[in-house]
């Protein structure tokens, strides 16, 4: 392995660790990439440690999300209050991933249309 292989690969194995596995994907869109994936704290970083690992661009989504919410009310945050913002991270989530099945699904549905309509053509060729 030469240096620029080197450390190209000591750069990959940095990222794992940080994502914390070395098969990581976006929960959301499904990107495998290492070098386009984050780790996303589900309640904002302010009030809960967990994160889900997600690509830029779904990282991008859910932080602007989160811009709605309501902001710290206190200096340390009580328990109720980050249980309350890991709800709404939570439900940011589920309201993104709702749009990827509702995309996904209506994908399936237009080709499965395709394939009969093509099926249709090759029995009358």
């Amino acid at each position: 392995m030469n240096t620029k292989e080197l450390a190209k690969e000591r750069r990959r194995q940095n990222r794992l660790e940080k994502l914390g596995t070395q098969r990581p994907v976006c929960c959301q869109c499904g990107e495998r990439d290492d070098r386009c994936l984050e780790a996303h704290h589900i309640a904002g970083r302010a009030y809960v440690d967990d994160t889900v690992i997600v690509c830029r661009n779904c990282h991008r989504k859910l932080s602007d999300a989160q811009n709605d919410h309501p902001h710290l009310i206190a200096g340390d945050p009580a328990t109720l209050e980050r249980i309350g913002h890991l709800l709404l991270g939570l439900a940011d989530f589920f309201i993104l991933l709702a749009q990827k099945l509702t995309e996904f699904g209506l994908w399936l549905i237009e080709h499965g249309g395709l394939a009969i309509e093509a099926r249709k053509e090759a029995r009358h060729v």
